[in-house]
């Protein structure tokens, strides 16, 4: 572009709209090249081999899928089809009838909303304190802290079972048994997690820390400015797995709670029961129930997730 154009009011408009275009079309070529890359890194060039991992995959999903698309099946039939056809069109057809039920007997808008709150408080604060533990461990010196990340290390192996009932006594001491403070405080302790920040937070350029340290940041301001930001993607894919975990889980809060008016998804559809017995449709429209809103949230961020779980090393590379 010559001098002249660049004094044209004009002249700009027309010039970076190719150039957002060309840019936009080269970021998406460069993502298909970097997808082609490890591709060829992970099955190799062999076309056998990437037919035989399009096969493994197919199988995979198929195994995941039908019990899933089962009992969404089973919850729109009426008991008496659910108990006696095995076809997936019912003879009477499909209906809302279990769904009308589980609702009517249960408090399900409250016990979501409990789930909610729980869920959320136990993601934002194991997020904060296992990112502050791992950049302890990942980036400061101090004495006894291979002894410490080995102790964490360690106790990912200890079943959560063994825990209930020292958990449980010590909310007795603290006085929040049947509160939701007593549902929340327990979970927000995650070796796994701090473990896995930890790694990224490894693998971190130090210069970049060096570099902030000479404008004169300390270690809470690197850890705010520099750690945080740059952790985005791995704090999206632990916030996740967090949630999914803190919104399924049904021992904790069935033990510590008796109040109804606290009780979980989990919990309280478990109560939903009938005097006839199993009530087949209804069960499974109450597990529908309950993983709606996981799947919402997995059809959001699944770009996180894997992200995220490609970035730790936990997916095998």
């Amino acid at each position: 572009m010559s001098v002249v154009d660049l004094d044209r009011p004009d002249a700009q408009p027309a010039a970076s709209a190719p150039r957002g275009r060309r840019s936009l079309g080269e970021a998406r070529r460069a993502r298909a090249a970097e997808n082609r890359t490890l591709t060829r890194l992970t099955l190799g060039t062999s076309r056998w081999a990437r037919v035989l991992a399009l096969v493994a995959l197919v199988v995979l999903a198929a195994a995941w899928l039908v019990p899933l698309l089962w009992g969404l099946d089973t919850s729109f039939k009426t008991e008496t089809d659910a108990a006696s056809s095995a076809t997936w069109v019912p003879p009477s057809g499909f209906t809302l009838e279990a769904y009308a039920t589980v609702l009517a007997r249960g408090d399900v808008l409250l016990w979501t909303w409990n789930t909610t709150v729980v869920a959320v408080a136990v993601t934002a604060i194991t997020v904060l304190i296992s990112a502050m533990a791992a950049y302890a461990f990942s980036r400061t010196l101090f004495r006894g802290r291979r002894a410490l990340m080995a102790l964490t290390v360690a106790s990912i192996l200890i079943p959560p079972q063994i825990l209930i009932v020292p958990l449980f006594q010590q909310m007795q001491v603290f006085g929040l048994v049947d509160t939701l403070a007593a549902v929340i405080l327990p979970q927000v302790v995650a070796p796994v997690m701090v473990f896995i920040l930890k790694r990224f937070f490894d693998a971190i350029p130090e210069e970049l820390l060096d570099a902030a340290r000479i404008d004169g940041a300390g270690s809470w301001r690197l850890f705010w400015t520099i750690v945080m930001p740059l952790s985005r993607s791995i704090l999206v894919a632990v916030a996740i797995f967090v949630f999914i975990g803190a919104w399924n889980n049904f021992l904790w809060p069935f033990i510590i709670t008796n109040d109804p008016s606290l009780m979980t998804l989990p919990v309280g559809l478990a109560t939903v029961k009938s005097a006839y017995g199993v009530q087949y449709a209804e069960t499974m429209a109450a597990a529908m129930i309950a993983a709606l809103p996981l799947l919402v949230v997995f059809m959001l961020f699944q770009r996180r997730i894997v992200q995220g779980v490609a970035t730790t090393g936990m997916g095998g590379q």
